[in-house]
């Protein structure tokens, strides 16, 4: 899809350079009809119209981002991806952020370290099961 407006953006340019108006190469994907970038609030407007129309309840832009994080969080995303995806500056903004949203993947979390946890302490005690006892007497001169 991206492809595809790109190159509708490119035959945009042309018609624009063509009628000898102006065209800014702004580098942005998305773009006002002379290739300067589009006002920010252009596309929370436009998001704001599409919700009322669609009888949707009232969510913001900003909302769908959140949204799309904790499900990739709860999805198996880490920490790490979700600060790469999210551009944060720090991991620690993406931690303070997501890691108290969803108690579905804390306990699932939980649950896979008690089940390390418990794993190991089966192996060790087959470890002492197995093991032949030393006696006393061994290695004893008499």
């Amino acid at each position: 899809m991206l492809r595809e407006h790109r190159r509708r953006q490119f035959e945009q340019r042309d018609g624009q350079l063509a009628a000898g108006r102006p065209w800014v190469d702004s580098g942005y994907v998305f773009t006002r009809p002379v290739g300067t970038p589009i006002n920010p609030n252009y596309a929370t407007t436009q998001f704001r119209k599409l919700t009322d129309r669609s009888g949707l309840p009232p969510v913001r832009l900003h909302d769908l981002r959140h949204g799309a994080a904790s499900l990739a969080h709860q999805a198996g995303a880490d920490l790490k991806t979700l600060q790469d995806l999210l551009g944060h500056s720090s991991i620690v903004v993406t931690a303070d952020t997501y890691t108290s949203v969803l108690p579905a993947a804390q306990h699932r979390c939980a649950d896979a370290t008690a089940a390390l946890v418990l794993a190991a302490d089966r192996r060790t005690r087959r470890k002492i099961k197995d093991r032949p006892l030393r006696s006393s007497v061994a290695g004893c001169a008499m």
